[in-house]
């Protein structure tokens, strides 16, 4: 038996919160094993293991973002360990977010399987189990890439387990990849903008990512690189970019597309799951990526002032670029309307609703340049929109709202609304203006058609097929309104450009990076905060992957496990 540290060991097995596929049912005081060994119970227990993906992607995004070239601190600090590296010890801050909440995953799915081989045999078992299995994966994908080797547990912890060993980074890839292909067999083909629920298509998707990620590694098969290049075509499945960029998160007070055809997969959330505890039950992604937009008393939504975008991440964009203004808010609205004979002015969320219902109400506060803007676009920016302005606009040239101007000397750089905001998470509801932390009832979109593009382009490229590759990159280059990307310029920088491009605020940038072996030359080149010494560890050597948290090692009675290099 592969053994689990206490404070893994001692994972409650009550539910998370619902999500858009999870019914919640009162058991009463129904023993639980009498309940899993229904049909109805497997399912609640099958609904637990989705629900688990709230816990690991629903709360601070530090370890799927922090320290890149794309995000920086802002005037809020971030974890500096993790931001910074060199303060990165194993007994940091937020180091053991992953570590647990994927292993409590893991355990979830542990205890389906096992209750798969003695519940009520039903002709959607085999694709329940299915679904289980590719969660799990997914939570030891998201282990492997972050803290290398960890320990493979495969039973249904029932007490208290105080000593385990350390697999190989191997050995849980290998493992990662039988669950995939065992999941491929049994899973549904349904759309999952229609049933919410793990398809051959994600599953397809997924496989393309280890594989590819796998290619990179010493121990990768020759073959890996060509494997995620046929698995990622296998999950495109002929299926163009035809959903404008600004439709993909596009939200309003009531509605959001975020189950679209182009999702693959995603945590999901709606407002009815959250309604006993709407401040603890929904997540945060909306609230980072952007600066403090000012108090609720503006009626601008509260939002934290680190994980700003880098000038490099600002610049990555050219013009005609459609991501450009449907992912950062380019004009900040304000609304003024008398209500009662007192007049209430309302900021940033008019772009959602005040606008369309009284435009002559709605002033431009802030408007943030473009770095193609020349002086004559300025000009005519001005001249056109001389009647938007409001009374205290604030025009923002071109490199002086990224992260690292925040900081800066700037007199204005304590202002609000002095970095522009990332606009694609936002949840125009009741809700998220007045909150903060996990209140937003957006879904968390993981895996999506637009990645699964660029996902090929690597993979061809590092099989040695560079033109299929390009063709992949450009179909995303088309849906975007810009210039196809040459030969001479594809290689691995442009494909993270693009996916900078792309997937900015989407948590995937520093698995890229350090998938890829460009973490401490781009995080260097591009963060203010960060300087490739940093990353050198007490032994000499890198701090690539994230440190085991010492907590584990402390509570691990087997004393002979190895901490990664550079701690």
């Amino acid at each position: 038996m592969k053994k689990i540290i206490l404070i893994l060991g001692i994972i409650v097995s009550t539910f998370y919160s619902c999500s858009d596929f999870i019914e919640e049912e009162s058991l009463s005081n129904v023993p639980a094993d009498a309940t899993y060994k229904t049909a109805t119970g497997f399912q609640l227990l099958v609904n637990s293991d989705y629900a688990r993906l709230k816990g690991i992607y629903g709360g601070n995004p530090w370890l799927f973002c922090s320290g890149t070239d794309m995000y920086a601190e802002g005037r809020t600090p971030e974890p500096a360990g993790l931001s910074q590296y060199t303060l990165l010890i194993p007994s940091a801050v937020n180091v053991e977010d992953l570590y647990n909440s994927c292993y409590q995953q893991i355990q979830s799915v542990n205890k389906t399987i096992y209750y798969s081989t003695i519940t009520e045999q039903t002709s959607n078992l085999s694709m329940l189990v299915g679904e289980a299995r590719f969660l799990r994966a997914n939570a030891y994908f998201l282990l492997v890439q972050t803290y290398g080797g960890v320990p493979i547990i495969l039973d249904n912890i029932t007490s208290p387990v105080l000593s385990f060993k350390r697999n190989t980074a191997e050995e849980v890839y290998k493992q990662i990849i039988a669950d995939l292909e065992a999941s491929l067999t049994t899973v549904g083909t349904g759309a999952y903008a229609t049933t919410g629920k793990v398809n051959k298509r994600a599953v397809q998707d997924l496989l393309a990512k280890v594989y590819l990620t796998r290619g990179y590694e010493t121990f990768a098969a020759p073959t890996d690189f060509a494997t995620a290049a046929n698995y990622a075509d296998a999950a495109i499945a002929g299926q163009a970019l035809n959903i404008a960029f600004d439709q993909l998160f596009a939200a309003t007070a009531t509605t959001n597309n975020d189950l679209n055809a182009e999702t693959i997969f995603s945590v999901q959330y709606d407002k009815a799951s959250t309604s006993t505890d709407p401040t603890k039950l929904g997540n945060n992604q909306f609230y980072y990526f952007s600066s403090y937009l000012g108090g609720s008393e503006t009626g601008a939504p509260l939002r934290s002032y680190n994980l700003c975008p880098t000038g490099y991440a600002l610049g990555l964009y050219e013009k005609g670029d459609k991501r450009w203004e449907a992912t950062f808010m380019t004009e900040i609205l304000e609304e003024t309307v008398t209500t009662n004979g007192k007049a209430v002015t309302t900021l940033y969320f008019p772009y959602y609703s005040g606008r369309a219902a009284n435009p002559s109400n709605v002033k431009v506060k802030h408007f943030f340049e473009p770095k193609w803007f020349t002086a004559a676009d300025k000009a005519a920016w001005n001249t056109a929109n001389a009647a938007r302005k409001s009374a205290s606009f604030v025009y923002h040239p071109w490199g002086q709202y990224s992260a690292e101007h925040t900081v800066s000397t700037d007199p204005f750089s304590s202002n609000d609304c002095y970095t522009i905001p990332v606009k694609k998470f936002d949840d125009p509801t009741a809700t998220t203006p007045i909150s903060t932390g996990p209140v937003s009832t957006r879904d968390i979109i993981v895996a999506r058609l637009g990645e699964t593009y660029l996902v090929a382009a690597e993979a061809y490229l590092k099989a040695g097929q560079p033109g299929t590759g390009l063709a992949r990159l450009n179909e995303v280059r088309r849906r975007a309104g810009v210039a196809n990307a040459t030969t001479a310029q594809f290689n691995i920088d442009y494909i993270l450009d693009e996916r900078g491009r792309e997937l900015l605020g989407e948590y995937h940038r520093w698995f890229d990076l350090k998938r890829t072996g460009t973490l401490v030359a781009r995080a260097s080149a591009y963060n203010y905060k960060i300087k490739a010494a940093n990353f050198v560890g007490v032994d000499g050597k890198l701090k690539i992957l994230r440190p085991i948290p010492q907590l584990a090692l402390d509570l691990n009675q087997n004393k002979d496990f190895p901490q990664n290099p550079g701690y």
